[in-house]
C-alpha cells in the first residue's frame, strides 16, 4: 500500500461526507506527530498496532562491491517498528 492507497482507505473508514483533501490532512497530521513524537520521545506506540522507535546505527566498516576496497560507512539513526501482538495474530 502506497500514500495514496493509504489515503483512500482513510477516506472509506471515515465514510460519510469526508472529502478526499480532508481524508489526506487527516493523513498527513497523524504522519507529522509521529515524525515529531519519534524526534522529541525516540518512540511512538499505538496501542493495538505497535510500536515505533528510534534506533541508533554505529558506524562500521564496508565495501564498495565495484572495486572491493573498504570503505566507512557513517552512524546513523533508523526507525524501527514492533508490531503489537494483536496485530501479529491477525496475519
Amino acid at each position: 500500500m502506497n500514500k495514496a492507497a493509504l489515503i483512500t482507505e482513510v477516506r472509506k473508514l471515515l465514510a460519510g461526507e469526508t472529502t478526499r483533501v480532508a481524508a489526506e490532512r487527516a493523513t498527513e497530521a497523524v504522519l507529522a506527530a509521529m515524525k515529531r513524537g519519534l524526534r522529541r520521545d525516540g518512540e511512538v506506540a499505538v496501542a493495538g498496532f505497535g510500536t515505533f522507535n528510534v534506533a541508533k546505527l554505529p558506524a562500521r566498516l564496508g565495501f564498495n562491491p565495484h572495486t572491493r576496497r573498504p570503505m566507512r560507512i557513517a552512524a546513523v539513526k533508523t526507525v524501527r517498528f514492533r508490531p503489537a501482538a494483536e496485530l501479529r495474530t491477525r496475519s
